[in-house]
């Protein structure tokens, strides 16, 4: 037996834990102090204090646990190799005894054995886990375990085994024993898998997929290893997917053509391209299968011209080695002939006669290649050089692309008008054209149609035509106008279209016929039965279009004779479906054929039935055409027809009748009737017209009547509420008329009246213009007083209320006392110190005097400030002259008058005047007299607003 190193045993500092163990041995807290008493000790002693405890405490988890993590730290630098490993095994194993139950424990254990390599064992002990644990820790097992079988090196038919069990234990995992299935290149079974996975309705993905990518996946999966896969139907699920997942249609086609392609099918594959570009509503789709089917064709083109070319080389080779032996057969047989006996040349080999096998067997069990190549060597499909063949699939394949497209637009909406035309345009051949025509008008339905489907009758009619084919062409118009468009205009149009042509090929009276076929009115038969079965077809109603009708009396017009056409203008003014152009046509036909009455009767009948805007160009032609008629000779008359026409017109369309009016009275009739049709137009005009009206209605009194005249009409101008723009314009030319009539003073008194309409930081010509008058007419204190209304103007117009709410600036202002206006800025929610300024603001403007003695505000003062708390006592001894900065300095002129006095009589001003304000000057007065209130200029501080505010109130 050998010796125990005399360190392994218990030193003196032990001895207290053993004697405590000796007493009370099945103590794991005594053994667990002991144990972390020794942390430092070597490992091997540590390690016989845990075989004491376990051998002691052998259901211990805590002792386990810590013994097995120590010895697993002892390991890991070690290499797997060492005897170290299996120790730790055996340790494990021996845990397992009591610890068979606890699932970190295995799961420490498979890890040891896992970074081991040990696979069988491994396996087994993953088997024993899954058998000792309940089902509920499985979960912390086969993690581990899908992980261990996953590696590289475990063979594949062991991890299939242990993922198919694993499935078992929770099928939701189906997807990563697919993803492990692909890894492994396992494409039957990976397939099988998907393919359940989607039959399965309630089929859950874990990992978010959905049935839309988990169908593509499987589509990719059989396309791609095609030869791998089978015992599906490959082409029924792919098409399966086409029919339910419309938005993976191109890449789907190309995956099917793909799986063919693969099979080495490759008509077949031809056949699922076409089909798909034939079925796809989609551009994109449709682009994605025709790129696919054109690298197709050229992969198919450039594979076999390589093929081709390595058969040359092999056929060169082979002539090549069949002339050398030739040539050594050649040699041969001389040197035989040369060493034969006499007679032997006549001699014929038996076995020459003789048919070989592969000659008397049927031609269909010879070899394929052979029957290619003898038999069949006729036949085009035969024929190995078939690149020319290859190259004119290419190329019609790429000729096809815009008609292909085309169909593919047409196949989203088979009813775009528009795309039926560029398709017609697609072809040169005739017959195409025509049966794309066909196809066309087939397909359309007018009620649904985008674009005007009558277009489609009318081209395939002008096909026909173009050709010399009228018989087919009047076929086509004769199907088109018995088709129920959506609108009467449409089938208006085709029967224009098929009198034009007509008309084209000088048939007249055809063409008269067919308009009068179209403006035939049906019977009352007809319109009850169609009232009856509901909502009729446009042909009831194209009687009533304006189009065909206007067309009819153009034909006839031309054609036809003036009893005809009057017929037929009567007829459209019956069916009250006339317009003002109408009325002007029939009246201007009458009037060419010196019918002018009857031209006047039917003006008159068209002011009759419409109304304006509409009527406007009836009157004025009707007005202009019979002034020019009978000029001044029923006057009478045409002032009838001119209050007729002015007396309904709305004020826009006024002004050319009221010109049209005064034009008349100034030709025939009086200038006073003149002057007044031009005052009855100046107050019947849009505001916007009226400055032009005035213009007109001066110039023309100027002539008639001279310049004195028009101050009336002046007057008149700006009192009639022209805007301020144009009342300061009519101003300034008033002014300018006073002025070259010599009335200065009423050209002063025009000036004053229109600077209230003109700002001087805005409109500085007015000012200039005033300011030059009083340079050249005016004198010191007229121009004094226009630079006071100058800084008066500026003043108003000046925004010095910016800061108050919007509600108050839309108040009178000048009506407020200055506590509302505190009040109202308080309610705004003013802080105090913006009411401050605000105060300080308004103090310095001049107070106005209102009728209950309070201060209004809106003031600015024009140079003289009056202080406050004194101008309310005595105004004249408290009034101080300030500087004022607009003030302008005039040199004063020398006068004779300067040194007379002049005596101004005084008069004392009644007390009712000041109202309550005497009664409060003198009691401040007395107050300041006797001490007991200072002045607001005798304080060392002023006061703030609110203060003052205050102490307002407190009187």
């Amino acid at each position: 037996m050998p010796s125990i190193p005399q360190d392994l045993y218990p030193a003196e500092e032990d001895l207290l834990y053993e004697e405590e163990i000796l007493r009370n041995p099945f103590t794991l807290k005594l053994w667990w102090r002991y144990i972390l008493a020794r942390r430092d000790a070597p490992f091997k002693k540590r390690a016989i204090l845990y075989e004491r405890a376990i051998k002691a405490l052998p259901g211990s988890y805590k002792l386990w646990y810590a013994y097995l993590r120590e010895r697993i730290e002892v390991v890991r630098d070690l290499s797997i190799s060492h005897s170290q490993y299996e120790a730790l095994n055996n340790t494990f194993e021996r845990s397992l005894v009591t610890m068979h139950k606890m699932p970190r424990i295995w799961v420490l254990y498979l890890q040891v054995l896992t970074d081991q390599k040990l696979l069988t064992r491994t396996r087994r002990t993953f088997d024993r886990a899954l058998c000792s644990l309940p089902v509920t820790q499985h979960d912390r097992i086969w993690d581990p375990y899908l992980k261990f079988v996953s590696q590289k090196g475990i063979p594949i038919e062991t991890s299939l085994r242990v993922y198919r069990r694993y499935l078992k234990f929770d099928p939701t995992h189906i997807e990563d024993f697919i993803e492990f299935l692909l890894s492994a290149e396992r494409w039957q079974e990976a397939a099988e898998r998907l393919a359940e996975v989607l039959n399965d309705e309630a089929f859950y993905s874990i990992k978010g997929k959905t049935r839309h990518q988990l169908w593509l996946e499987l589509c990719d999966l059989l396309t791609k290893h095609a030869n791998e896969v089978s015992g599906l139907k490959v082409e029924a699920i792919i098409r399966g997917g086409i029919r339910r997942f419309t938005d993976e249609v191109g890449r789907l086609w190309t995956s099917l053509a793909d799986y063919f392609i693969r099979r080495g099918l490759f008509e077949k594959t031809r056949d699922v391209y076409e089909e798909g570009m034939m079925t796809v509503i989609t551009v994109r789709d449709f682009s994605m299968i025709f790129d696919a089917y054109t690298q197709f064709e050229e992969s198919m083109l450039s594979a076999k011209m390589e093929t081709l070319d390595v058969e040359d080389e092999e056929v060169e080779e082979t002539r090549r080695e069949n002339g050398k032996i030739e040539q050594g057969a050649a040699a041969a047989s001389l040197e035989e002939s040369a060493d034969k006996p006499a007679g032997a040349e006549g001699m014929v080999p038996n076995d020459s006669k003789e048919i070989s096998a592969s000659e008397k067997l049927p031609f269909w069990l010879k070899d394929k290649r052979e029957l290619d190549l003898k038999e069949l060597s006729w036949f085009w499909l035969n024929d190995r050089n078939d690149i020319d063949l290859r190259l004119s699939r290419l190329e019609h394949l790429m000729d096809r692309r815009p008609e292909l497209v085309s169909s593919v637009l047409l196949r989203q909406n088979p009813h775009n008008v528009h795309e039926w035309h560029k398709r017609v345009k697609l072809f040169e051949d005739p017959a195409r054209q025509i049966h794309t025509y066909t196809e066309a008008v087939r397909t359309v339905d007018p009620s649904k149609a985008v674009g005007r489907p009558h277009t489609l009758w009318v081209a395939f009619a002008h096909l026909y035509e173009k050709h010399g084919d009228l018989g087919n062409a009047r076929v086509v118009f004769e199907k088109a106008v018995q088709v129920n468009y959506k609108t009467v205009d449409d089938l208006a149009s085709v029967w224009c279209e098929w009198a034009e042509m007509e008309l084209r090929h000088k048939n007249f009276k055809g063409a008269c016929d067919l308009m009068r076929r179209a403006t035939a009115e049906p019977s009352v038969a007809i319109k009850r039965r169609v009232a009856a079965e509901g909502d009729g077809p446009v042909q009831m109603r194209l009687y009533r279009s304006l189009k065909v009708w206007s067309f009819y009396v153009d034909l006839e017009e031309s054609l036809g004779t003036l009893d005809s056409t009057r017929l037929i203008y009567e007829r459209i003014l019956d069916l009250k479906i006339a317009t003002p152009q109408i009325i002007i046509n029939f009246a201007l036909l009458l009037e060419e054929h010196k019918y002018f009455e009857d031209a006047f009767k039917v003006y008159e009948r068209g002011v009759q039935i419409f109304k304006y805007p509409h009527v406007r160009d009836i009157w004025i032609t009707y007005l202009t055409k019979f002034v020019r008629r009978y000029g001044g000779k029923k006057l009478e008359r045409a002032r009838d027809l001119f209050e007729q026409a002015v007396e309904k017109a709305p004020a826009e369309d006024v002004k050319s009748l009221y010109l049209q009016y005064a034009k008349l009275e100034e030709d025939y009739g009086l200038g006073r009737h003149a002057m007044a049709v031009y005052d009855r137009a100046a107050k019947a005009v849009a505001d916007t017209e009226k400055m032009s009206i005035y213009e007109i209605y001066i110039a023309r009194a100027a002539e008639f009547f001279g310049l004195p005249k028009t101050r009336g009409i002046y007057e008149q101008a700006i009192e009639s509420g022209l805007p301020d723009k144009d009342v300061k314009t009519m101003c300034m030319r008033y002014a300018e008329l006073e002025r070259n009539l010599g009335d200065i003073y009423r050209a002063r008194a025009i000036y004053v009246y229109a600077s209230q309409m003109a700002d001087p930081r805005s409109d500085p010509d007015f000012w200039e213009k005033w300011n030059e008058f009083e340079v050249q007419y005016g004198n010191e204190d007229t121009f004094r007083e226009m630079l006071r209304i100058k800084r008066s103007v500026s003043a108003s117009y000046s925004q010095t209320h910016f800061i108050l709410p919007e509600f108050l600036m839309q108040k009178d202002l000048g009506k407020m006392s200055l506590e509302e206006t505190v009040d109202t800025l308080k309610s705004a929610g003013l802080p105090d110190d913006e009411m401050a300024a605000l105060e300080r603001q308004l103090a310095v403007n001049v107070p106005v005097n209102v009728g209950d003695g309070v201060r209004a505000l809106g003031f600015v003062s024009g140079g003289v400030e009056m202080q406050r708390d004194a101008g309310l006592a005595v105004a004249n001894s408290a009034n101080k002259a300030t500087f004022n900065p607009d003030e302008i300095e005039l040199q004063e002129e020398e006068s004779d008058t300067d040194n007379e006095r002049v005596e101004v009589t005084e008069k004392e001003v009644p007390a009712a005047v000041y109202g309550d304000l005497a009664d409060t000057a003198r009691k401040f007065a007395k107050e300041v007299e006797d001490g007991s209130k200072q002045t607001n200029w005798e304080r060392e501080e002023p006061l703030g607003a609110l203060e003052r505010i205050k102490r307002q109130r407190n009187q």
